[in-house]
């Protein structure tokens, strides 16, 4: 089938992009290759493509409507994967306006994309961040997330309710997905795991905050990619179960639409993911350790029972592959 996939230069974008070509679907890829971080790592992840026949690219802001209008009207997609946003939770206090710009204006054209040409299913990227000041442990699609901590978090829980309501006006079939810390070759610049590897191997010292005493459901790429395409391929219905008066937020009784977390079921300590990084790298890290800070929340844990059920996957690989993985691509692409 033809698919649309906003953010192919993208972390998770390019991934799953190419895992889309490689079963045979064809892939409509858009990106503005933004400057939030390095460009040329960009570039290179879109050239990865450039062997793939099936593979076409727009090259838009998500935010111009025209262009977005335009995608839409040539390609005609059957299904949308929406990963493009604006990403980085600390970054929405020094931009606010790039946010509410890129992850809400930009997902209301999608979504207007969607109802125009009667899309078979739009799946778009959420995260974990949504469940802001819960406390209760594992993270549950069946709880509130009415707390965000960071306005990242805030643009990502009006994409849910945004896609809530165009699947009911306009019987869109919408799925969001709740990414739990994403990591793996490829990855981005301003994550822990691409910052302390670069620091350690410079012989620089890593900012550790909250003393490195925080848990993580740190989720590794392949991971996210299989929970992805299989939520793809699943289309969902209208919940016969769901009870207006005591509202579940997971699914909708009125409308085609359903929310998943995808994380790794074993969270682990950010100091124990700092010795698997040093095993890998053979070196020892300099720590500054410093408090949590504002906008975090000290642990996640994702309780990934519906994803089971519904799409028939589990997150499997450990962290300590994971990270083994994501150490030998990046000794490769840059050459240490």
């Amino acid at each position: 089938m033809k698919v649309l996939v906003t953010g192919t230069a993208g972390f998770i974008g390019s991934h799953v992009a190419m895992r889309l070509l490689e079963r045979g679907d064809e892939v409509v890829g858009v990106d503005n290759l933004s400057d939030y971080y390095d460009v040329g790592l960009k570039k290179a992840r879109l050239a990865l493509f450039s062997g793939h026949t099936r593979y076409s690219h727009v090259a838009a802001d998500l935010a111009d409507r025209g262009a977005i209008e335009a995608a839409f009207d040539e390609h005609r997609p059957e299904r949308v994967i929406n990963l493009a946003a604006q990403a980085g939770v600390r970054y929405a206090a020094e931009n606010p306006h790039v946010y509410v710009q890129s992850n809400v204006t930009g997902f209301l054209h999608v979504l207007e994309g969607c109802r125009r040409h009667h899309v078979e299913h739009l799946v778009f990227a959420s995260t974990s961040s949504v469940y802001g000041a819960n406390t209760r442990m594992p993270f549950s699609e069946h709880a509130s997330t009415e707390h965000p901590l960071t306005l990242y978090a805030a643009t990502k829980k009006a994409n849910e309710q945004m896609a809530h309501s165009y699947a009911h006006l306009y019987g869109i079939p919408c799925t969001g997905l709740r990414f739990f810390t994403v990591y793996g070759p490829w990855g981005r610049p301003d994550m822990a795991l691409f910052l302390f590897t670069k620091a350690i191997l410079a012989g620089e010292p890593i900012r550790v905050f909250n003393n490195g005493q925080h848990k993580r459901s740190f989720t590794y790429i392949d991971d996210i990619v299989e929970g992805v395409i299989r939520a793809l391929d699943r289309i969902p219905a209208r919940d016969p179960h769901w009870n207006g008066s005591a509202p579940d937020p997971a699914s909708s009784g009125v409308a085609p639409y359903r929310l998943f977390n995808i994380g790794n079921e074993e969270p682990v300590e950010l100091l124990r993911y700092i010795e698997l990084l040093e095993q890998s790298l053979g070196r020892k890290a300099v720590k500054e350790m410093l408090p949590l800070q504002a906008g975090d929340v000290p642990d996640t844990e994702a309780d990934i029972s519906d994803l089971v059920e519904y799409v028939g996957y589990r997150p499997s690989v450990p962290v300590e592959q994971g990270i083994a993985r994501f150490v030998a691509w990046y000794r490769d692409y840059y050459g240490v």
